[in-house]
Order: C-alpha cells, then structure tokens, then sequence
C-alpha cells in the first residue's frame, strides 16, 4: 500500500448519521479485503449489485465489489426526498460543459449531471420509476448485430428480477412475480392523477401497463417500491446476502485504474484508494467495470484503453485504441410548463401537505404522501405529429405527468428542492414563477426519447480524482426542437380536455429574461424555453456503447467484453448502443443479471 495525502476524502468512517445507514462490513473481522478474487467489481451501482448477487450464487466463486460511495440510510427510502439527495455527498456532482444555446436558465450556464455516488448507486438517489423499453428498441439493438439482445433476450431478465404487484396486471405474461425487485403503483395519488389518465383516453391515449410490449398509451407510474418505500438495488441485491463469505463489498473505495498487461493486454487487477491510502487488488478471472456511463468510459482511459491521441497527450501509456466515450445519448426534458388550477388542495404542496403526521403514517405502512416519488404519478407514450419513425409503436416523446409542478417545493419555509437539484438560478425562476411560488398546479414534463443530437466524454486530466468534461451537444439537431415544441402542444391539448378543464388548467405565462423577444405561446417562445430550463434525466448511455465485429464505434462486443483487452468488461448503461424508451435503472439491473449469465458460461460456473 502506498500513502496518498490528504488529497481527497475516500474513508470509511463514520459520521452523524451512521446509525441510520446500512452496512457492509468484511466477514469474519477481516480489516481489509484478500489480496486476489476470482472476479473484482468496481462499482456497487444497480447493474454491479445484481452481477455481484448473481456471481456469488457459486460458494466457490469469490467476488469483490469496489464502491466509492457509502451506503443509504432510513431517509433515502423516503421516495417524496428523491430531489432532496441531489445536493448531498450521495451524489456525484458532474456538471456538463456550458454549450451556448442550452441551460440557459441554470447557475454558469451548466447543465447538472447528478450521478449516484453510494452502495446501490444512482437507484439510491433517482425517483424510482421502472421501465424497460419498448419492443421495438431491444430488437433493434440486436438486428444491428448485437447477438443475445432481442426483447426475448432481455425480456426473461425483466421476468426474473421483478416482483409485481402491479393490481390488473400481475398475471401478464410479459410481468414477474417471483423476483426480488419490487414494483407497484404509488400508494397515493392526487385527483391531478385520474384527469391525466381521462384526458388521455379522450385524445386516444388508452390507459394501459405501458411496460406491456404491443401497444402505446397513459398509465399510472409504475416504481421500484414496496408499500411506499424506495428499493435500491442495494436493497434488493446485497442487504439479503451481505453475509456470503465469497461476497466482500468495499465501501468508500475509490477505483483509480484497472491493471492491464501492455504485452499480453490482459487484465489482472484494480488499484483503489480508501482511507488516503492506495491498494492493489487481484483478479483471477475477470475485471468487470460497473462504474456507470460517466465514471466508466473515465476509468477505461485512465487505464489506457480509449482514444490513443487523446491519452497520448495526457501522458497516459495507450494500451489499446478504442472510441471511449466518443459517443454519448442522454435524455432531456422541460420541466417549465406549468397550468395554475382553480381548485385548491388538489396538488401535492411540500409546505402545506408534508408534516409529522404523514412520516408517521408512512412509517407504519407506506400509505401516505411522501410515497410519491417528487409528485411523479403517471407516464404517457406518444407518437408526435413530427416524429419520422415509420414504426408507429416505437414514440418520439415520454410524458411524465406531475402531481404538482416545478414550483410545489417553493413558498414560505419551503425547500425549493428541485429547483436547486436542477441548479436553476434563483433571480431567473423567481421572474417566471415567484407569482404563483407554492400555490395549485399541475405539470408535465415532456421528455425526448430518441434525439438525433449526441455528446461525447473525454478526461480532463490523467488524475482520478477529477471529474471529465461531458459535452452533452444538446438540441444541436433541429428535429429535435420540433418534437419538443410538439410535445408541447400535445400538453396543451391535454389541458384543454373536460377532465382538467373542470379543474380549471390554465397555462402559466412564464417570463424568462432569456425569451423576451419571442411572443408567449408562439414555437419560438416554447424553443427558448427548452433551451433555458433544459434538465437531464440522468440516462447517459453508449460511452462504452457495444457492437459487432466491424463496428467502429464499438468499445465493447455483444458479451460486453472490452474489444482488445482480455479478462475485461463492461456491465452498466453505458454499454446500450441507441437510445431506448426508458429510464434506464430497470434495463440497468437487467444488463447486470444477463451479464452474470454470460460470465457464468465463460468460466463454466453454475
């Protein structure tokens, strides 16, 4: 081991809230891990807990798991403090490069990148909603040449990780009951909830389970929840099995580069810091890198792996030339259209409707309003009037209705948690939204599924420590303007339905100092407004995307081996190759389970 200063604060101590948290201490008193594993994880995120979980299944398979964060605690199971966590050192606080035209409304002109920085990852800290992809995308991925990949590929992993309890759907046959992952409706809902759902079967948007295969539609936000309460893939995965002797989970580790043979190019090892101290640890079979769609393509290059000119003049030694992070898909939305509602009590209000009362009955069985996971309570498929798919199942835009808006953490003594979250600046929304701060409204956030516009990662130093510059290349393409401002209107028509007409919806005229030149309503005022209040979602993919032989874009083959590199992979998000209608949690943990089957046959495992 090596002493490295007091540079950076990766410990394993404990703080003022340590009584709350879960843990996962190394068995039998050992103070640090063995010196070589079989296999040696770095990152404990929703794809490396369920790999982890599913490798140890083998008594004799031994398994290290290299966390950087720490692990969640009684309040991150709260689903209505999702937006709360985005500030705390639960997160990675990665910001995109400031690109003219986009975040125009945020602090610096930058766009906020939170990623999960703790044992279960991003699913600790994002609003829970569980969706898979369509049809159409998975089978898509797979004609491009990806082997194994189809819907009915992946579909059987959906199958086996879910636990539904789903009332209506729960004897599909696209849906699991015997997983461990828990997925339900919101216990709670506002009346905001059923007018979404009315005004989409008035528009021709039946309701329907939109994880089902065959058909679009509006339905109840579907979550990885049990009785009101968040389920991380730390919960799931490892809490159960944090006691298998094969299973050693290292938290407050900071991964600092994977180990690579130059001659042979194999992969035998990780180098970590924890408590200021540098460590090498051994693998005997396989280095898996499930860091995430940012923190992997990073560690790839500060290993050698990755763009050769770009390494070269960073001074890192390139041991094999590979299109790291030169692509990169992200999911944006506008979360800024906001209806005011002539009746009151009819949102969810953070300084009106969350007191001891409703922690308490949250406590005793989940059936309470801070269930809600940010006042998320629907989500709606369409296909736009501009989307140039021919396939009329595959939608352009995601509708993510809202029982609330923007500005239903704001008012005297309240949070203004989301806001913050987004890093929105304070002079700017208080301009467009101080009037009616805390009041009744509704929202809904439509979010852009399939951009043509796409960004690219590279490192900014060859320090571990340092964050990479991501350039997410926002809106760059004009079709996707137009599916915004299509989206829009599709909103509007929603509002102006009998269900939230007798609620008396009227769009909020926002003022932003950015779009003062363009007339309210018109498509340029809308386009502006996008580009001011532009947030992302956090679903980066494809910065370690994989493909066929012959693809040259490929960093990673269709078992999710690293091209090039022996002993090495990849098992995260960043791996997806196109983007996919959904969040990215879900097909996530999927990617983690199909993983430990493909590492299974290679080593002969059962």
């Amino acid at each position: 081991m090596q002493a490295m200063g007091n540079i950076h604060s990766y410990s394993d101590k404990g703080d003022m809230f340590s009584f709350l948290r879960d843990s996962y201490p190394l068995p039998k008193g050992l103070k640090q891990p063995y010196n070589e594993y079989d296999f040696v994880i770095v990152g404990a995120g929703s794809a490396g807990c369920a790999l982890a979980s599913k490798l140890t299944e083998n008594r004799n398979t031994t398994v290290l798991l290299i966390e950087a964060g720490k692990p969640e605690m009684l309040l991150t199971d709260v689903p209505a403090l999702a937006p709360y966590f985005q500030e705390t050192d639960y997160v990675w606080q990665y910001y995109m490069e400031p690109q003219p035209g986009v975040c125009m409304g945020m602090i610096d002109q930058k766009c906020f990148w939170p990623r999960g920085k703790a044992v279960g990852g991003t699913s600790v800290i994002n609003y829970m909603i569980y969706t898979r992809g369509r049809k159409q995308d998975w089978d898509r991925i797979a004609a491009d040449g990806n082997y194994g990949w189809s819907y009915d590929d992946v579909l059987k992993y959906y199958i086996q990780m879910e636990k539904s309890d789903l009332k209506g759907y729960e004897k599909q046959p696209h849906r699991g009951r015997n997983g461990d992952l828990p997925v339900e409706f919101v216990p709670i809902q506002t009346k905001l909830s059923d007018a979404f759902l009315k005004a989409g079967r008035i528009l021709n948007h039946p309701t329907v389970d939109y994880n089902a295969p065959e058909q679009l539609g509006f339905g109840r936000v579907q979550t990885t929840t049990s009785r009101g309460h968040r389920y991380s893939a730390a919960k799931v995965f490892l809490h159960r099995h944090k006691n298998r002797p094969n299973l050693h989970i290292l938290q407050n580790s900071m991964a600092t580069r994977v180990l690579i043979d130059p001659r042979t190019k194999d992969a035998y090892g990780v180098e970590y810091v924890r408590d200021n101290l540098l460590y090498t640890v051994l693998a005997r079979k396989e280095v898996i890198i499930s860091a995430g769609p940012i923190a992997s393509p990073q560690l790839l290059m500060l290993s050698g792996v990755g763009p050769a000119s770009h390494l070269k003049s960073l001074g890192i030694t390139v041991i094999q030339n590979l299109p790291v992070g030169q692509k990169l898909f992200d999911h944006i939305c506008f979360p800024g259209l906001v209806f005011t509602l002539n009746e009151t009590r009819i949102s969810l209000i953070e300084n009106r409707d969350i007191d001891l009362r409703t922690v308490i009955q949250w406590l005793h069985n989940g059936d309470s309003i801070i269930a809600s996971p940010g006042a998320v309570e629907n989500i709606g498929y369409i296909k736009t009037s501009v989307s140039d798919d021919p396939d009329p199942l595959v939608p352009d835009i995601e509708l993510i209705g809202i029982g609330g808006s923007i500005i239903s953490d704001g008012g005297p003594g309240a949070s203004k948690a989301v806001r913050r979250g987004m890093k929105i600046k304070d002079k700017l929304f208080d301009e467009a939204y101080g009037t009616i701060d805390g009041t009744d409204t509704w929202s809904v956030f439509p979010l852009l599924l399939h951009p043509k516009s796409f960004g690219r990662l590279e490192l900014k130093d060859n320090n571990p420590f340092n964050h990479p510059r991501m350039y997410g290349n926002y809106l760059k393409d004009p079709s996707d303007v137009a599916s915004f401002v299509a989206a829009i209107r599709h909103v509007q028509a929603l509002a102006a339905t009998p269900p939230f007409q007798r609620l008396g919806a009227k769009i909020h005229r926002a003022k932003y100092k950015t779009c003062k030149n363009y007339e309210f309503d018109s498509d340029q005022y809308w386009e502006c407004s996008v580009r001011t209040i532009t947030a992302t979602l956090h679903h980066q993919i494809a910065t370690c995307r994989m493909g066929p032989d012959g693809d040259p874009e490929a960093v990673t083959d269709p078992e999710l081996r690293v091209r090039g590199v022996n002993n090495l992979r990849v098992v995260d998000s960043s791996v997806i190759p196109r983007t996919i209608s959904a969040h990215t949690n879900a097909p996530a943990i999927m990617i983690g389970l199909k993983a430990a089957d493909l590492i299974k046959f290679t080593w002969n495992l059962k």
